[in-house]
């Protein structure tokens, strides 16, 4: 197995795309409530999402695997999900029985992070499932964006609440999962300290 060198510049070409979707946010925002342009939104959306795997591709290929960059993909992924699930639901693009409930089960999973990182300063690892289920989930909000373009509507729409439910069901069967995941960890750390004690 080979493991590219992680370097501390700043100034690399992967940097600069994972920079230029960080620009595109307020962007996205703005387009979305500040001019009412949904189709443009959509495409810029789309143009985010889809690019999202540039970044990782030219930092391996190009060997410029930088810590700066390593940090500002996820930060680029999260704050675009974000902002399409909250701009969304004011515009009223995104539907409250899913936007809502996906809000509440990130800042949920969110606790768990952070109670397993103080606890045992360690992460968990990621389920499968939980993979398949951000999918479903997050396409479905890019299915809702594009079903607000009229002549798209009809096929989209149904898709969209399709996916986002059954993503939204696996999403929370998942956190409960996660939840005894960190509790099993915090017990085997606990454990592993009175035997360590005694």
């Amino acid at each position: 197995m080979t493991t590219e060198a992680v370097s501390d510049r700043v100034l690399t070409i992967p940097n600069l795309v994972s920079f230029l979707r960080l620009a595109a946010i307020p962007v996205f925002w703005w387009l979305l409530l500040g001019v009412d342009n949904v189709t443009a939104a959509t495409i810029l959306f789309a143009f985010i999402a889809t690019t999202d795997w540039i970044d990782g591709y030219l930092a391996r290929r190009l060997n410029q695997v930088s810590k700066l960059g390593q940090a500002l993909d996820p930060v680029a992924d999260r704050l675009m999900i974000a902002s399409a699930v909250i701009a969304g639901l004011i515009a009223e693009v995104v539907p409250q029985q899913i936007g809502i409930v996906l809000i509440v089960r990130e800042v949920y999973m969110a606790a768990v992070t952070l109670f397993v990182l103080t606890r045992t300063r360690g992460t968990l690892e990621v389920r499968k499932l939980g993979k398949w289920a951000t999918f479903l989930v997050y396409s479905s909000i890019g299915w809702f964006y594009m079903a607000a373009i009229p002549f798209l509507e009809a096929i989209l729409t149904p898709l969209a609440w399709t996916a986002g439910l059954v993503g939204l069901a696996l999403y929370w069967v998942t956190a409960f999962q996660y939840t005894g995941d960190a509790l099993g960890r915090v017990r085997e750390l606990e454990s592993t300290s009175s035997l360590e004690e005694s």
